[in-house]
C-alpha cells in the first residue's frame, strides 16, 4: 500500500520495490508448490520458470533508475527520524540495492535453475540413501557458492557475504568465537547428563495415527494464535514455512506416527516462523520491510515457540489432558511428570530436527564448520559424508548408519547456497533466550497465562517488540532495542541448566 508520505520520488520508489516484491512472491508459490503438490514431472520446467523470474525480479532491482531513485533521496532522508517507515524504506532498499548490483542478473538465472534441480535430485537420492546421486548438484552450488562470495572483496572470509545476506553485520569473526564459547559449556554439561539415570520417553514411541496428530497440532496452532483465515498447513519432506504476503503465511509439517514428537514439535517450530510474518505491521505490506529480519531473529521465534514454551511445563498443564484425550490408549497411563520429562529427555541423536535442546547446537557447529571448510577448499564434496561421520563420532560419540540420516537429512545445501543458513539456528536459540527473558522481566504474568492456555499476553509482548518491525531493524539492532543488551551465551545457558539441573538433578 502506499506510503502516507506523497514525496513523489518516494511514492516511485515504493512502486518499483513493489514491483520486485510481487514477483519475488510468485517465486515463493513456485517452490511452494514444488516441495508440496507438484508432479515430479514438472521439476524441469518449474526450474525454468523460477530462473526467469528470478531474473526479471534481479534486474529491476539493479535498474540504474532505482538507484539513482535512492541517491536523489539521500536529502530526504537525511531529515526524518531513523525509526520513520519512510527512512527505513530507504535504508533498506539502498543496501539490497547496493548488494544486488554486485550479482550479474545472468548468474540468478543460472543458481536458480540450479537450485530446482538439486531439490528434485535431494527428494530421491535421500530416501534412497544415494549420495552419488546428489554429489554433482552439491558440487555445482559449492562453486555457485563460491562464486558468489567472489562478488564482493570487503570480507574477510569467504563465507562472509553469504552469512551477510541473510544476517546483516554478522560475520565469521563474530560467529565463531561465540560458537567456541558456546561450545565449551555444552560438552561438559552433556557428559554430566550423560551420566545421570537416563529418562523414559517410550511413551512418545507409540503408533499414533497421522490424522488424529494433525488434529491435534491444529488446534494447538490455533491456540497460539496462528491465523488459518491467512495461512494453511501442508505436509512435505522436510517442514518449511512460506509468506507470499502478510494475508498468505504457510505451514507445512511431516508426520511420522510412531514419533509424537516429529510433527507436534516441528509444527510448533513453523508456527513461530509464521506468527512472527502474520505479526508484521499491515502498512509494511509490499515493501521490502514485510518480512523478519536476520535468520537469527526468524529462527530465535520459532525456537522460543517450540523450546521455551513448547516444551515447557506449564505448555502442557493446559495441553496434556487434551492430548491424553485424543490417544487415551497410548498416554492414559502416563502422568503429565512422565510426558514432560519424556519430551525433554537429551540423548545424542543423528537428526538435528529432533534433537534435544542441549545437543541440538552441536549439530549446528558441525554443520556450520564444514560448511566453512567447503567454502575455504580444505573439504572436497566427495569427502564430506566421512567428514560429516567423523565430527558426528566426535562430537555426539555417535555415527550414523547411512547417509539418509547423516549428509543428506537437511535440505539446506540442496536447495540454497553451502553456507549463510545453519549458523542462524544457534544464533537463533541464544536470541530466543534473550528475548523471552525480556518479556518475563516486563511481565511476569506470562507463564501463569500459559499454563491457562492464554498465550495473547506473550503474543502482544512479542508483536510490540519485534514482528510488526519487519526488517526495520537488523538483529543486533533489535536486540539492543528489545533487552538493553548484545548478543550473549549466558541467557540461555542460565535457561538450559536451570531446566536440565532440574530433569537430571545436576548440581552446578
Amino acid at each position: 500500500m502506499p506510503l502516507p508520505n506523497k514525496e513523489p520520488k518516494l511514492i516511485e520508489l515504493e512502486q518499483r520495490l513493489s514491483e520486485v516484491n510481487d514477483i519475488e512472491s510468485v517465486v515463493s508459490l513456485l517452490n511452494w508448490d514444488q516441495a508440496t503438490y507438484m508432479p515430479a514431472g514438472g521439476a524441469a520446467a518449474r526450474g525454468r520458470q523460477i530462473a526467469t523470474l528470478k531474473q526479471i525480479a534481479h534486474e529491476k532491482l539493479t535498474d540504474p533508475a532505482l538507484g539513482q531513485l535512492l541517491e536523489d533521496l539521500r536529502p530526504y532522508e537525511a531529515n526524518l527520524s531513523y525509526d520513520s517507515l519512510a527512512a527505513s524504506l530507504i535504508r533498506i532498499a539502498r543496501r539490497d540495492y547496493q548488494r544486488a548490483i554486485r550479482v550479474p542478473s545472468e548468474f540468478m538465472a543460472r543458481l536458480s535453475r540450479h537450485q530446482a534441480a538439486a531439490y528434485e535430485a535431494w527428494s530421491e537420492a535421500r530416501p534412497a540413501n544415494d549420495f552419488a546421486k546428489v554429489q554433482p548438484y552439491l558440487e555445482k552450488t559449492l562453486d555457485l557458492s563460491q562464486e558468489l562470495a567472489s562478488f564482493f572483496t570487503n570480507w574477510q572470509h569467504i563465507a562472509d557475504p553469504l552469512i551477510e545476506a541473510n544476517d546483516d553485520g554478522m560475520n565469521v569473526a563474530i560467529i565463531q568465537p561465540i560458537f567456541h564459547q558456546l561450545r565449551q559449556q555444552l560438552l561438559p554439561l552433556v557428559e554430566a547428563i550423560a551420566a545421570a539415570p537416563a529418562i523414559d520417553n517410550s511413551c512418545l514411541h507409540q503408533f499414533f495415527a497421522e490424522q488424529e496428530q494433525l488434529s491435534f497440532i491444529k488446534g494447538v496452532i490455533f491456540r497460539l494464535g496462528y491465523d488459518f483465515n491467512r495461512g494453511r498447513q501442508d505436509q512435505t519432506l522436510h517442514p518449511f514455512t512460506s509468506k507470499f504476503s502478510i494475508g498468505d503465511v504457510r505451514i507445512t509439517t511431516r508426520i511420522y506416527e510412531h514419533h509424537l514428537e516429529q510433527a507436534l514439535f516441528s509444527t510448533i517450530h513453523e508456527t513461530g516462523h509464521a506468527l512472527y510474518e502474520q505479526g508484521i505491521a499491515p502498512e509494511l505490506e509490499g515493501t521490502p520491510l514485510a518480512t523478519g529480519t536476520a535468520s537469527s531473529v526468524h529462527e530465535s521465534q520459532s525456537r522460543l515457540w517450540e523450546n521455551l514454551v513448547g516444551r515447557s511445563r506449564g505448555f502442557w498443564e493446559w495441553f496434556y489432558p487434551q492430548l491424553q484425550g485424543t490417544f487415551m490408549r497410548q498416554l492414559g497411563q502416563t502422568s503429565i511428570q512422565q510426558f514432560y520429562r519424556a519430551i525433554n529427555k537429551v540423548q545424542p541423536s543423528l537428526i538435528r530436527t529432533d534433537a534435544d535442546e542441549v545437543t541440538y547446537n552441536l549439530h549446528v557447529m558441525i554443520r556450520f564448520d564444514l560448511e566453512l571448510a567447503m567454502l575455504e577448499g580444505s573439504l572436497a564434496v566427495q569427502d564430506l559424508p566421512q567428514a560429516w561421520n567423523e565430527r558426528y563420532q566426535k562430537d555426539l560419540g555417535i555415527i550414523p548408519p547411512n547417509d539418509t540420516n547423516g549428509v543428506l537429512q537437511d535440505v539446506h545445501w540442496y536447495v540454497g547456497l553451502i553456507g549463510g543458513m545453519f549458523h542462524g539456528y544457534t544464533l537463533g536459540n541464544l536470541i530466543s533466550a534473550q528475548f523471552y527473558e525480556a518479556a518475563i522481566v516486563y511481565d511476569p504474568e506470562i507463564p501463569v497465562e500459559i499454563e491457562r492456555g492464554n498465550f495473547q499476553r506473550l503474543q502482544d509482548w512479542l508483536k510490540l517488540n519485534i514482528y510488526q518491525h519487519g526488517r526495520k531493524y537488523t538483529a543486533q539492532e533489535l536486540l539492543e532495542r528489545v533487552t538493553g543488551n548484545g548478543l550473549s551465551i549466558d541467557p540461555f545457558m542460565n535457561y538450559i541448566r536451570n531446566k536440565y539441573g532440574y530433569l537430571y538433578n545436576l548440581k552446578f
